[in-house]
């Protein structure tokens, strides 16, 4: 196994690998990086040429696509026959762009994100995500397990991009609903100054209620229906008219209740207040190509 790139990320997975029992090679441009992994075992390459050459397996971490393209094109022949696992973030158009340039030079290409930070390398509690041809996958699902829980989402390389960027929506999402929820129960008030950790306690045991509506809600939002059952969007409407008002009496100002409430009006008011939240994703939406030109620059390694 070769790991390019020590940075935080980088040594984290390197050093997850050699905890693993793998013989590990390791390659940064900046020397030094590697010193405390090679008094855990791993072997340090003089030159990314030289890592690459010792493993059939090379991961790459690094800031940007910008800095694979630097590091990468000059070794195209040496990673002829060799599998490519590339975990450094970025947009999906530079992981097709990757891709293509690595199936031009005859290796096995994998895209992938690891959602977690550095800590959590090694730990089968948080996932990394990848993507390619799927027997490629298969092949080195075991070794991979050294990083945490490999799951397979596609053979299109520009899926670990989106799924990224989607997670952290919702984590983000996620986050700062709990600190307005904390802010609100936390107030002066009746019912008030809650410790955030007493009332993390009881939101932990909710989000299996939120799971619940998520998976109700997801196969509604892939057929184009949206029964509501017994909470329509007028009942969800009148219940965040109460948490807009308790907010502002609790000066939680997140902008969040105001959202919620925005959204769910403009359904109502075009006719869909008995129809169920997953409605509103109509709302969200907007027109738009998926693959229009973005403020990013991408790479062609």
């Amino acid at each position: 196994m070769t790991v390019v790139g020590l940075g935080p990320m980088g040594a984290a997975l390197a050093g997850a690998f050699v905890a693993a029992g793998h013989r590990t090679t390791v390659w940064n441009r900046t020397p030094g990086k590697a010193d405390a992994l090679a008094e855990k075992g791993a072997v340090t390459a003089a030159t990314a040429a030289e890592a690459v050459a010792a493993s059939p397996v090379t991961v790459v971490s690094l800031a940007t696509y910008e800095a694979v393209d630097e590091v990468l094109r000059p070794l195209a022949g040496a990673l002829a026959g060799r599998t490519l696992v590339n975990l450094t973030s970025g947009p999906p158009v530079c992981a097709r762009a990757t891709a293509a340039w690595a199936e031009r030079g005859g290796a096995d290409y994998l895209d992938g994100v690891v959602l977690t930070t550095p800590s959590g390398i090694g730990s089968r509690n948080f996932l990394q995500l990848y993507s390619g041809p799927p027997a490629v996958f298969e092949g080195h699902r075991e070794t991979l397990a050294a990083l945490g829980d490999p799951v397979y989402v596609g053979a299109d390389t520009a899926l670990p991009s989106v799924y990224d960027t989607a997670l952290l929506c919702q984590m983000w999402s996620t986050l700062t609903g709990w600190l307005h929820s904390v802010t609100l129960i936390g107030a002066d008030g009746p019912g008030g100054n809650v410790p955030a950790t007493r009332y993390t306690e009881v939101a932990n045991r909710w989000m299996d209620t939120v799971r619940f509506f998520m998976s109700t809600y997801a196969p509604q939002i892939d057929s184009g229906r949206y029964p509501s059952g017994d909470f329509p969007l007028d009942l969800h409407r009148t219940t965040m008219e109460v948490l807009v008002h308790a907010s502002e009496l609790r000066g939680a100002g997140s902008g969040l209740p105001e959202l919620f409430k925005a959204l769910t009006e403009r359904a109502i008011a075009a006719g869909h207040g008995s129809d169920s939240y997953a409605r509103l994703v109509e709302f969200v939406r907007q027109e738009g190509r998926p693959d229009a030109t973005l403020p990013w620059p991408p790479t062609t390694v």
